[in-house]
């Protein structure tokens, strides 16, 4: 199989994470399992396990995926407005709710700390924080707590999420 963008050859794990990602935002993370994966790329399942040896594996490369994209996406944010928390904020929940199963599937499970990919991701809120990294905690919490709350329907119909976010915003402002 080969990358339509750039004519080279996908190798068959990236193919394999592909196509993960592809149930996971389409149909959700039920979808997501071992048999419609192999299906998907055109395996028989015990062939998928030439590649991963088992679905967590697979939702481990996905979660790597997505903290590096909120990586790139919140460093391009701090580079059109250094420092601004609000701007951060904006990207953040913007990324989240664009890819909701991908976010929530990522961020409800423990990251391999040695990956680096989760302090990529965090660090332009903890540059925003002013180096303080308990203020820059605090923010990504906030943050993350929002858009959890937004993605699972938990506000009461009717609430300004907007006027919610920028009290929020408002209290990292520094």
């Amino acid at each position: 199989m080969s990358d339509l963008a750039t004519g080279q050859e996908i190798s068959r794990p990236r193919q394999i994470v592909a196509a993960a990602r592809a149930l996971l935002e389409e149909e959700g993370p039920e979808a997501l399992t071992m048999r419609r994966l192999a299906d998907r790329v055109g395996f028989t399942a015990p062939s998928l396990y030439k590649y991963f040896p088992d679905k967590s594996s697979v939702v481990a490369a996905l979660a790597g995926e997505m903290l590096g994209e909120a990586a790139e996406v919140l460093e391009a944010a701090e580079r059109e407005a250094p420092g601004s928390f609000s701007a951060l904020a904006a990207a953040y929940r913007t990324y989240a709710l664009a890819h909701p199963h991908l976010y929530l599937l990522t961020m409800g499970r423990p990251v391999n700390p040695a990956a680096g990919v989760q302090d990529a991701a965090a660090a332009p809120l903890f540059r925003a924080a002013g180096g303080d990294e308990d203020r820059g905690r605090a923010a990504w919490a906030f943050a993350h707590g929002m858009v959890v709350l937004e993605l699972n329907g938990r506000f009461p119909p009717g609430t300004d999420l907007s006027a919610a976010w920028e009290a929020g915003i408002a209290a990292f402002t520094v």
